[in-house]
């Protein structure tokens, strides 16, 4: 059975006989992507992530009867995920982000480090729309559709942040792909 199958025989099961252990599977299977998605958004806030990965569960159990299917289980609870955390994020508008990967590079580097931090550096550096679409796109491996219902934009939105970020990014970290040049002495 496909995973969009496993999941639909996982809610059914839940819904008609309220099986908490089907719906306790449904979270063992999604609850690390949803805390990725999450983490992400929060900037690396892990205890905020977390509890808002938490919330995101008790959502999608108490409006479970809600899920109709046109979307995978997965992209509904990303939805559920975003909504609460743009929420969330409205509640504490006096609350700055932290930018927790903003720490120093550690001594004998290789440069890996280097380049996630200056990746970091530029999403962060990008319109919310533009992150936004290439987190859910690239980093939680989305389809556009999906990441435009999560994000509760057109498709063709979700194609625009990307391409314009892309090219942002792409000057941004230039530094990292020097053009190489050849000495023809």
């Amino acid at each position: 059975m496909h995973e969009a199958g496993i999941d639909a025989a996982l809610v059914d099961r839940a819904l008609k006989g309220g099986d908490r252990n089907a719906f306790g599977q449904l979270v063992r299977r999604h609850q690390s992507v949803i805390r990725a998605q999450l983490r992400r958004l929060t900037r690396g806030d892990h205890a905020w992530a977390d509890d808002l990965a938490q919330e995101t569960f008790l959502k999608a159990w108490r409006n479970l009867h809600q899920f109709r299917g046109e979307a995978r289980f997965s992209t509904w609870l990303h939805r559920i995920a975003y909504s609460l955390f743009l929420q969330e994020t409205r509640s504490r508008k006096s609350r700055r982000l932290p930018e927790t990967h903003r720490d120093t590079i550690p001594a004998g580097d290789s440069g890996g480090h280097a380049l996630r931090l200056d990746v970091l550096a530029a999403l962060d550096r990008l319109a919310e729309g533009e992150r936004l679409s290439l987190l859910h796109c690239y980093h939680l491996d989305l389809s556009h559709d999906e990441a435009a219902f999560v994000l509760g934009i057109p498709v063709g939105t979700v194609k625009t942040h990307i391409a314009r970020g892309k090219v942002k990014m792409k000057e941004w970290l230039a530094a990292w792909n020097p053009t190489e040049e050849t000495d023809h002495d």
